[in-house]
């Protein structure tokens, strides 16, 4: 991988909408102003957009091109070609070049040779002994002495080339001048294979590393003598040798100094005579005498013929050169053939043959092909190749191309021509019946083989099919297959799309950078410019993208994937390669703002000398011919190119008119073959013009070379043109008609349209604006839109006058007046005079047939008369229905209120019902006003109750003052709504809610919960948006978590009594039984008569049997085994469930809860209760402690601690044998009076009932009436406070051993104990 390089941002992408998709150019035209500035963009169609693959799979076939990636790259082709001329210059003098390895790695004598140059020469490097630098320069490290083995090499192999190059050799040598056609295509100047002319190996194609970069083992003395070949590459002496590289001659042996002039005469008559090329020896000059050849055997240096054993004669042009007069001058004569320096330079200036790819050997399919990628890929990155990271094969790719090491070769099946082989996409060419979806694709605009010629492709004009331009090419690409830096033919448009396979990664450059690029490469790689001017126009050549961006050219980059356009701008310089196998497809188009640049790209071609494909005047003369058919932005283009085309055609023809040139004949160019009309001298295509000479018929120059055609008279010469510039004129004068033509019709339209009342034109001067648009093939546009619509209202309005004015007997559709009102006034706003539209104003405008009805008692009078006639009046049911009307009309005005009578209460269902009753009465001006104002109360009246409803839904609550405004507006309707009454009471709980809320936070004390927790609820259920709400719930919500938190800490689990119960104190007292009734008494929380083992509760005296209830364990676990003869220490106080009915939480824990509640703004019941239990349990406390600090009861502690202390040493004195042996007076009945206290159990206490001493401490009556007292009432408090443990180890102490009660207690555990181990 080649870490350095960086990749270059990324160019625009574009996804287009399905709208935006229907149009190509359009779009493209779109985005022009961005894409434009990268030179390249990627187009992403629309997901659905997938066209077929239309390939005949069995009989696409094609031959690729072979790509050697080295020679690719500008940069490395110099350098390889400079190894070529170097190898070639010593191959000529009979010796082969092998490259040095410095440091494993190959020397670049280019290189070398660049910066020796740029340092001042070998000489000047010598003398300031500088050729550490030099190997600083190259990137070798320090010490080493690297500058020196330098030095040897750039003498023996670089010097005499340089030496050569710089003509030091050449002082009076005129070397033969080759024209650029002149070369020598068979010359093969070294072993090494001509580049880009070896067929690829059957075996392995690819990977090959050049073979002259290959470093070779040591050879041994042995092998030297062995191996003529290094032998020849052995190295004598230090100094340069003309024969290059340790240079020996080509025979064996090596002659000493003073044999070379010891010839035999045999040996002069071979030299003279038939010279089998295998031999080169001195030639010395005998026979002075024969005047042939004195003048033969002079220096051409000297001029002088002296000391002739020193006299060297050219094999190939018989010349002599001393060999102290050649520069650098030979100290030893060559053993093989030897060529003058004049006959070398000749030899070494013959250009090399222009750089090209050539065909593969092998032709493929598209299966054989992707085997083959397919197979190298994964073979060459070791991975299955959709594995394969794109960053890792661009950086694996530049690092090939810039290797002179590393030769790999790929092959790339490029510009294969679609008509030849089939398009990707579907085509409607007759060869094969497509379906309905194929029809699509093959007519879509995104179909390669229809964008050029659509529309508003300029590309259309051309008659002729372009291959790759008007037709598309096709591309067959395996990984690192290349496309090279290049613009496209006319500096036109491309698009690209890939059918499938991997991505295609491209570099592009703005057209406004091309001239930069073009600078960097011709500046960074002269030489290949030198003999290929337009080498950037043989897409042969690339260069490292970070090269370009470090001399200032701006470069983008992206990965082209499967089903994705990529589109690059005129003269916006592309390149790129391909990720891996796949098939793409490109044409060219043209749009209407090409034709500049195809205008620049020309001159730029007729300096390059560069052959056109079209010619571009052929192509704007063509459009201008026939400016109809051209929309108006190609028009309008199209005119501009035309006049200064035109211009710049009046001035070359005046130019001739003034050299005298006068004759002229009219010429048909775009009926001769190319070839028969390009310009001599550029090549360029002509059209408009050409001058011809009569005595040189064959040629012709386009009229900017003109000095160019032949040296023959001005009368010879006559002018070939295609229009006179009468025509040319009348062209652009029907152009400049048509691109304005839009103009004129919109100024006409805006005026029509524009025009006051009085000043309207006729509906037919309208109609010829909109034929004229559809003539002209006007593009769409808001003026042409706006005249359309005008013509749908005019033939909406015109059908309704009619039906109003001509078809009113026959129709039963009648327009209302406020229909016909606001027709009228529509057709007033038309740009145009309407006919009828007088007759309607005079019936809208009307009077007398909107005169009230009459009186309801001339009605009456006259319906009375009628009925009195024998026979039916037809009058009569009219009158009939104006009765009915005038009724109609008083209720509706008593229910509006209008007729100053009692007002009704107006609902909705009466609205409704008067609404069906207008229409079934007599219609009039009367019943429609009020039906229009009913209506329109009931519109209203609806509208308010959907409101209402809306905010009584709860769906999303308002806050209070849109409701009030809500309210407050409805109350301003005469209609009662049910939706808006209740609303109104859901406001006037809320405001009441509010103030019950205002009153309890301002009162003296905190809220209660269930308050609050009341208001909640209601406050929940009005659907009004109230803040105050949201307060009140996480106030609740809070003094919720604090209840739950003191039920946690004071109720046991499956507790029967509420936090409440169990924090107020216990009233309940119980009655004493009766002796008499004490055997039929039920005991126990289980109601069941006594059994055994059975205890007494110390506070309310009940007894509980062992197995109902939980007894104490006797010994708790944190006890020391020391305490167990102090029986005064054991637990056997028992209270039942009825008296213990909490946990009992220290007193520290109640009063955490206490802070927490403090922090409440709510008042709780419980929290109350705990205040008072946390008082009392503290009072409590406070006595507790003021008797425990009694004397009499302080000695009783003190006695109790000493016993301890002396239990504790007996523990001390018999820790050997683990056991505690009692004295003889206390006996025991343990063996020998011994007793095991070890046993962690509490059954190892049974034998120590009988030991256990009576009355340790002795209390007075006061004191243990005080200690009693003190004990029952902290036994009523619901907390553990230290202090009731201390009283009640007094009081125990004080007393007899209970023995009874702890040989029960200990019987329930030992039950306990024995349940549980058979449970497990």
């Amino acid at each position: 991988m080649h870490p350095g390089f960086i990749p270059p941002p990324e160019c625009p992408v574009f996804e287009p909408s399905w709208e935006e998709f229907q149009d190509p150019l359009g779009y493209i035209a779109k985005i022009r102003p961005i894409a434009e500035k990268s030179g390249i963009c990627k187009i992403r169609p629309p997901p659905d957009w997938q066209p077929p693959f239309s390939v005949e799979l069995e009989n696409f076939h094609f031959t690729p091109r072979i790509q050697r990636l080295n020679e690719l790259e500008a940069e490395t082709r110099v350098k390889l070609n400079y190894l070529d001329r170097i190898a070639r210059f010593w191959e000529i003098q009979g010796s082969s070049l092998k490259i040095p390895h410095i440091e494993r790695r190959i020397l670049d004598l280019y290189s070398l040779s660049k910066i020796v140059a740029d340092e001042g020469g070998f000489e000047l490097i010598c003398k300031e002994r500088r050729w550490a630098r030099i190997a600083q320069r190259l990137g070798y490290p320090p010490g080493k002495n690297i500058g020196s083995l330098l030095r040897s090499h750039y003498e023996r192999i670089v010097y005499p080339f340089e030496m050569f190059q710089s003509g030091a050799s050449l002082t009076h040598c005129k070397p033969k001048h080759y024209d650029g056609e002149d070369v020598d295509k068979e010359y093969k100047p070294h072993s090494i294979p001509l580049r880009q002319s070896v067929p690829p190996s059957k075996m392995n194609s690819y990977g090959r590393r050049a073979n002259r970069c290959q470093p070779d083992p040591e050879p041994t003395e042995e092998d030297i003598e062995k191996n003529p070949e290094l032998k020849k590459l052995q190295i004598y002496g230090a100094g340069p040798k003309m024969m290059g590289l340790g240079l020996v001659a080509r025979d064996k042996g090596f002659k000493k100094k003073g044999e070379f002039t010891e010839v035999k005469k045999e040996e002069v008559k071979a030299e003279y005579g038939e010279d089998d090329g295998s031999k080169m020896t001195m030639r010395l000059r005998r026979n002075i005498t024969n005047p042939q050849c004195v003048d033969s055997f002079i220096c051409r240096m000297c001029g002088r013929g002296d000391d002739d054993e020193k006299l060297l004669q050219c094999d190939s042009c018989d010349e002599n050169y001393h060999t102290y007069c050649l520069l650098p001058p030979l100290t030893d004569p060559p053993k093989s053939k030897w060529r003058c320096p004049k006959c070398v330079a000749e030899e070494c200036k013959k250009p090399s043959e222009a750089f090209g790819f050539e065909q593969a050997t092998r032709e493929y399919t598209l299966q054989s092909f992707g085997e083959m990628a397919d197979s190298f890929k994964a073979d060459y990155f070791n991975m299955p190749v959709h594995m394969v990271p794109t960053e890792l094969v661009e950086r694996e790719f530049w690092r090939l191309v810039s290797s002179i090491e590393e030769d790999v070769t790929v092959e790339y099946g490029a510009d294969i021509h679609s008509k030849e082989f089939g398009s990707g996409f579907p085509m409607n060419n007759g060869k094969k019946e497509l379906t309905k979806e194929e029809e699509e694709y093959a007519r879509s605009g995104w179909n390669l083989n229809v964008m050029p010629v659509l529309e508003q492709s300029l590309l259309c004009h051309i008659n002729g099919d372009i291959s790759g331009m008007k037709v598309p090419w096709l591309y067959v690409g395996m990984v690192f297959s290349t496309f090279c830096w290049h613009i496209e033919d006319h500096w036109s448009y491309s698009i690209n799309y890939l059918h499938w396979g991997e991505p295609k990664t491209w570099y592009g450059v703005p057209s406004a950078a091309a001239e930069q690029l073009e600078d960097v490469m011709k500046k960074l790689t002269p030489e290949l410019f030198e003999y290929q001017p337009d080498l950037l126009h043989q897409l042969v050549t690339i260069m490292n993208p970070n090269i370009l961006m470090a001399h200032g050219v701006p470069v983008v980059r992206t990965n082209q994937c499967a089903g994705e356009f990529v589109i690059t701008f005129p003269r916006a310089y592309h390149s790129g390669f391909n990720q891996g196998y796949n098939f793409a497809e490109a044409v060219n188009f043209c749009t209407a703002d090409w034709l500049p640049a195809g205008r620049h790209c020309i001159e730029h071609y007729r300096r390059l000398r560069r052959y056109c494909v079209f010619s571009h005047e052929e192509l704007t003369c063509k459009m201008a011919a026939c400016p109809e058919k051209l929309d108006l932005n190609l028009a309008a283009a199209t005119h501009r190119e035309m006049f200064i085309i035109v211009q710049e055609e009046r001035k070359l023809r005046k130019n001739l008119m003034e050299r005298g040139i006068t004759e002229a004949e009219r010429e048909a160019f775009e009926l001769l073959p190319d070839d028969e009309r390009q310009c001599d001298k550029c090549k360029t295509t002509c059209f408009l013009s050409a001058l011809a000479c009569s005595n040189c018929p064959e040629r012709l120059v386009c009229l900017y070379h003109t000095q160019d055609l032949c040296n023959c008279p001005t009368e010879k010469l006559y002018l070939r043109y295609r229009y006179t510039l009468d025509e040319l004129l009348a062209m652009l004068h029907r152009l400049k008609v048509r691109s304005e033509s839009f103009d004129s019709w919109a100024n006409r339209v805006k005026e029509a349209l524009e025009q006051e009342e009085g000043h309207k034109i006729e509906i037919l001067d309208l109609e010829k604006l909109k034929t004229e648009a559809a003539e002209k093939r006007f593009p769409d546009n808001e003026l042409l839109r706006k005249l359309n619509a005008v013509f749908k209202d005019i033939a909406l309005f015109l059908f309704r006058l009619i039906e109003t004015f001509m078809l009113f007997p026959f129709s039963d559709d009648r327009m209302t007046l406020a229909e016909l009102k606001s027709l009228v006034e529509k057709m007033q706003n038309l740009p145009c005079v309407i006919k009828h539209l007088k007759e309607a104003q005079v019936l809208v405008n009307n009077k007398d047939w909107r005169k009230e009805s009459p009186p309801p008692e001339q009605l009456q009078s006259l319906l009375e008369d009628g009925g009195k006639l024998p026979v039916v009046v037809p009058e009569c049911n009219l009158l009939q229905g104006l009765k009915a009307q005038g009724h109609w009309l008083e209720e509706v005005r008593r229910t509006l209120g209008t007729g100053g009578g009692e007002k009704h209460e107006v609902t909705l269902e009466v609205l409704r019902n008067l609404m069906e009753a207008g229409c079934n009465v007599a219609q009039s001006v009367s019943v429609e006003t009020a039906m229009a104002e009913l209506q329109e109360l009931l519109t209203i009246a609806e509208r308010w109750e959907e409101k209402a409803q809306i905010c009584l839904e709860q769906r999303q609550k308002h806050p209070l003052s849109t409701l009030e405004a809500i309210v407050n507006e409805a109350q301003l309707i005469p209609v009662k709504l049910p939706n808006i009454e209740a609303l109104r009471g859901c406001l006037t709980r809320a405001q009441a809610w509010v103030t019950d809320l205002e009153e309890i936070q301002n009162g003296e004390h905190y809220p209660c919960l269930d308050d609050l927790e009341g208001l909640v609820a209601i406050g929940r259920d009005l659907p009004v948006l109230m803040e105050e709400l949201r307060q009140l719930e996480l106030q609740v919500t809070s003094a919720h978590s604090w209840r739950d938190k003191a039920t946690k800490t004071f109720l046991k689990k499956s507790s029967q009594h509420s936090l409440l119960e169990v924090l107020c104190p216990c009233v309940k007292r119980r009655e004493r039984c009766k002796e008499n009734g004490a055997t039929a008494q039920s005991v126990c929380v289980c109601a069941g008569p006594p059994r055994a083992p059975q205890l007494r509760c110390h506070l309310c005296k009940d007894w509980f049997h062992g197995g109902c209830v939980s007894f104490p364990s006797l010994l708790p676990p944190s006890s020391p085994q020391s305490n167990r003869l102090c029986w005064w220490d054991w637990d056997t106080r028992f209270l039942c469930p009825q008296c213990q009915r909490s946990r009992r939480p220290r007193l520290a824990t109640i009063l955490a809860l206490l802070v927490a509640l403090q922090r409440l703004p709510v008042r709780l019941p419980e929290g109350e209760a705990l205040q008072c239990l946390t008082e009392r349990a503290i009072t409590w406390q406070g006595r507790a402690k003021e008797a425990l600090e009694m004397p009499e009861l302080q000695r009783a502690l003190q006695e109790l601690q000493e016993l301890a202390e002396k239990e504790e040493q007996k523990e001390k004195d018999a820790e050997e044998n683990s056991v505690i042996v009692l004295s003889d007076s206390e006996g025991g009945e343990g063996e020998d009076g011994v007793i095991d206290l070890t046993e962690d159990s509490v059954e190892s206490l049974l034998p120590l009932l009988p030991l256990l001493k009576g009355r340790v401490v002795t209390l007075s009556p006061g004191a243990r009436e005080q200690l009693e007292k003190l004990q029952l009432e902290g036994d009523l408090l619901e907390v553990t406070l230290d202090q009731t443990y201390t009283i009640h180890r007094v009081l125990q102490a004080a007393s007899d051993p209970p023995r009874e009660t702890l040989q029960t207690l200990i019987q329930v555990r030992h039950r306990h104990t024995a349940k549980h181990s058979i449970e497990i």
